[in-house]
């Protein structure tokens, strides 16, 4: 999601003015720091959610102090206990289980406090968009669970490919499209049944970003002019 901060992300933090935020998935913290740089400095607070952060924790907490929590969780199990908050970044587990139900618990936070925040979601896009990936099979109830293989990708090939290809470490789900299956179709078939009143945009390049926010979200007059001139 990083690849999106100058012409996308940055702006939008200025216009929303975030005063708590949350990063579901960290990585190696590209993303991470710079949330928390705008946290240092605007007196805001930074929640990140990631079991396996590719960073060091401790010098994080000890540069930005009170501006940064860590959660070494997962995002299911860690948002329950969240605060409120006015923005939220979801980059974690590519599955339609997953991202359903985070965005489930988003809605969940927004009924209690009375306000939707803004929303961004990476890998809306090929390859994640329609088929599953998964970090931690097991964690993903079977029901749920598409079948999936410990294979690469390749742009064009709904199948998984024997040797090599895009994220073969991982495993990702044998067939392509389908109910249930993919980012994408998560944030659809979510938006179908929520009852607060939400805009939706979408880029499609880097694997793509898509926004929700409510549709009376001052950002909502800028944005269209923040996408439309980011070149992305």
């Amino acid at each position: 999601m990083h690849r999106f901060w100058d012409k996308v992300i940055k702006p939008m933090i200025i216009a929303v003015q975030p005063v708590n935020i949350v990063e579901i998935g960290s990585l190696t913290g590209l993303n991470t720091f710079k949330l928390l740089d705008y946290c240092q400095h605007a007196d805001a607070r930074c929640t990140v959610i990631d079991p396996a952060p590719q960073f060091d924790v401790e010098l994080l907490k000890d540069y930005y102090g009170e501006a940064f929590c860590m959660l070494r969780e997962l995002s299911l199990q860690a948002m329950p206990k969240l605060e409120p908050y006015d923005m939220i970044l979801i980059d974690g587990d590519h599955n339609w289980y997953t991202v359903y139900h985070e965005l489930k618990q988003v809605e969940e936070m927004a009924q209690s406090a009375g306000a939707f925040p803004v929303v961004l979601l990476h890998d809306i896009d090929w390859p994640y968009g329609r088929r599953d990936m998964y970090y931690f099979p097991e964690s993903i109830p079977a029901d749920y669970r598409q079948p999936n293989a410990k294979q690469g990708l390749e742009p064009g090939n709904p199948n998984l490919v024997p040797n090599g290809g895009f994220n073969h470490v991982v495993s990702n789900a044998v067939l392509e499209h389908g109910e249930r299956n993919g980012v994408l179709a998560a944030i659809e078939d979510f938006l179908r049944e929520t009852e607060f009143d939400l805009t939706w945009h979408q880029l499609h390049s880097n694997n793509g970003l898509g926004i929700i926010m409510p549709t009376a979200a001052p950002v909502s007059r800028v944005l269209p002019y923040i996408l439309n001139t980011s070149g992305l």
